[in-house]
């Protein structure tokens, strides 16, 4: 397997050429300012960095208040969530700094100033599964706390440029865009019709009132269909009904997709279940007629 094989949550952040020479604010765990460059950033900067610019602004844990009462000159121009941070008050409190001060968190806040400064997102699964007998929180369970602090303090709704990560329609066409191009390095002439989608989140989803301007970096879909294959590996539990109406989706069972895609049956019945991705393979292999 090539690194070009390769796809993580963030990959489709190498398409969004025009936030690559803002300074942007990274937020997560991990080697993220090597992750931010490699996807093209030239000026990402952790929050633990503006946290030491602005040692005023993280306070709610009294034994890392500063004592020296000093602020570094510092502004954003975009804010991007890779994943689920280690603090997250001190992650939420500077995001909501950043975002209301239209990147300038020494700044006081103006509310005024909306829509904010962009923020791109990954990964949106609100939980998932360890070893642990029940599921823990996933980044989707820190962007719906930045989201409804966001909103308790402005009454506005926080914003995205873009949602990347399963199973958001950025990211399958940014998949197919990677296909086709293995594709063509193979010198295949016959196009490639049908998709298969193997994970724990086996459905499509549709955003709303998001900006799709992103999709101009992408040739026009080449595949007919998409067949999505759920595996019983992770949050799936077989005994979780589907509300019939969108509208009773609330009330016939809870809906834990992201606040922005749109409820809809049809997107989250699976094609196919099978047990784990072995089998997903298998049957792939079985639905294509193709003996390895």
């Amino acid at each position: 397997v090539s690194q070009e094989q390769v796809m993580m949550s963030h990959s489709p952040l190498r398409m969004f050429k025009r936030y690559h020479e803002k300074c942007v604010l990274v937020s997560g765990q991990g080697p993220l300012l090597d992750i931010a460059q490699d996807l093209g950033f030239c000026q990402p900067i952790t929050i633990e960095t503006l946290r030491e610019k602005h040692p005023l602004l993280d306070v709610v844990d009294h034994d890392r208040r500063p004592n020296i009462l000093v602020s570094n000159y510092f502004s954003s121009k975009t804010v991007v969530l890779f994943g689920e941070p280690v603090r997250w008050e001190t992650n939420l409190q500077l995001i909501i700094d950043v975002l209301l001060t239209s990147g300038y968190p020494g700044n006081p806040y103006h509310q005024e100033n909306y829509p904010h400064i962009p923020v791109l997102a990954c990964n949106m699964d609100l939980m998932w599964v360890a070893e642990a007998q029940s599921p823990r929180f996933g980044h989707g369970t820190f962007m719906v706390c930045l989201e409804n602090i966001y909103k308790k303090i402005t009454g506005k709704d926080l914003k995205y440029e873009a949602l990347m990560g399963k199973p958001s329609r950025v990211t399958y066409q940014y998949a197919e865009h990677l296909i086709r191009a293995q594709a063509a390095g193979r010198r295949w002439r016959q196009p490639i019709q049908t998709l298969y989608a193997v994970g724990g989140s086996a459905a499509l989803s549709q955003g709303e009132d998001l900006d799709h301007s992103w999709e101009d970096e992408f040739a026009l879909a080449a595949a007919s269909r998409c067949r999505s294959v759920l595996v019983c590996t992770g949050v799936y539990n077989p005994h979780t009904g589907v509300p019939l109406d969108p509208r009773e989706s609330i009330t016939e069972t809870v809906f834990h997709g992201h606040r922005d895609f749109r409820f809809d049956p049809g997107l989250v019945e699976p094609d196919h279940i099978v047990p784990d991705v072995d089998a997903a393979v298998d049957l792939v292999f079985q639905l294509e007629n193709f003996a390895p």
